[in-house]
């Protein structure tokens, strides 16, 4: 970088201001984001590159004072999300316009998330990423985030299926219920990786009307649960998005995702869906080969990074699904 190039590149940060997402900016940010992405991957026509998928609007009505704008002379250029799983915690989607690339803004942008994840005292932080990006990969490096196995994203075709007893959903609890179903999903979870708990995405999917929780039965235990993304929002028209699942740890781990993948898959198709999206660590192995035994292809990879550089849940004996997008 020239001397000249550096000292644009200062004035330009020097004028971003980081602050508060708000409700008025959703519109310019989810704009942003689809410009950005569209113009990295070559799309024909980046502003459809997700179709009528969002991110934008739920990340932020999940909670709103976990997302950040930057703003500079009066107009938003880029956005940041913080999630929180507990005692793990992710970012994303992380975009700034394009125009605008290279001056730092990204960098910004990421203070006020780890800031976030240092408050909160999380045992663990992640991002997805693209591999092939050295500008990515350098930049979530500045903050501490290492790169560590592919996530690929897997899709399938949803045809008819059996119909099959022995889960319920979290919709159909009654309010009774919900505290009891909720304790039995963070103690699931919570033996998978201290602290984990997903309570406030299967909160905030029911509350956004975005699809549903399945709920494996197990005898007197839950033998998993997964939390699925139906349609409009995050999956998109057509589209069941499985955003995280989990089966109880143990000997018979491998039979109780068989059938948490039954019940996702059973799920897609009473919702009239066509396509089945689900992300899963290569780390978490024997997961991961089971639904490629089962017919899922992958359509995209990405890599994890992960603060501190730890493996986490990423784990062969862990039967999980997740992406962190």
């Amino acid at each position: 970088m020239s001397v000249t190039e550096q000292q644009n590149r200062e004035v330009v940060a020097a004028g971003v201001a980081i602050r508060p997402l708000a409700e008025n900016d959703l519109d310019a940010a989810d704009r942003v984001m689809r410009t950005a992405f569209g113009t990295f991957l070559a799309a024909p026509d980046p502003i459809a590159v997700f179709g009528d998928a969002q991110y934008v609007r739920p990340r932020y009505r999940a909670a709103p004072s976990w997302a950040f704008a930057a703003e500079l002379d009066g107009e938003l250029i880029g956005s940041n999300f913080a999630t929180r799983w507990g005692s793990f915690a992710f970012f994303g989607p992380l975009t700034v316009r394009p125009d605008l690339w290279g001056q730092g803004i990204a960098s910004r942008l990421m203070e006020p998330i780890v800031d976030l994840f240092e408050q909160w005292q999380v045992r663990q932080a992640g991002l997805f990423t693209f591999p092939q990006s050295p500008k990515h990969i350098g930049l979530y490096q500045k903050f501490g985030f290492w790169p560590q196995r592919l996530t690929p994203l897997l899709e399938k075709h949803v045809g008819p299926t059996l119909d099959r007893d022995g889960h319920s959903t979290f919709s159909s609890a009654g309010e009774d219920e919900r505290a009891a179903i909720l304790s039995a999903c963070r103690e699931l979870t919570d033996s998978i990786f201290e602290g984990l708990d997903l309570s406030h995405e299967i909160f905030t999917t029911d509350a956004q009307k975005l699809g549903d929780t399945v709920l494996l039965g197990d005898g007197s235990e839950l033998g998993g649960f997964a939390v699925c993304h139906c349609g409009a929002g995050e999956a998109g028209t057509g589209t069941c998005f499985v955003k995280f699942a989990a089966a109880r740890p143990g000997h018979a781990a491998p039979e109780r995702f068989e059938l948490l993948l039954d019940a996702c898959e059973q799920l897609a198709a009473e919702r009239g869906l066509a396509r089945i999206v689900a992300g899963v660590n290569s780390g978490r192995h024997e997961a991961y080969r089971r639904m490629l035994a089962r017919g899922y292809r992958t359509w995209l990879e990405g890599v994890i990074m992960q603060r501190p550089d730890e493996p986490g849940y990423c784990r062969p004996d862990v039967y999980a699904i997740d992406d962190l997008r």
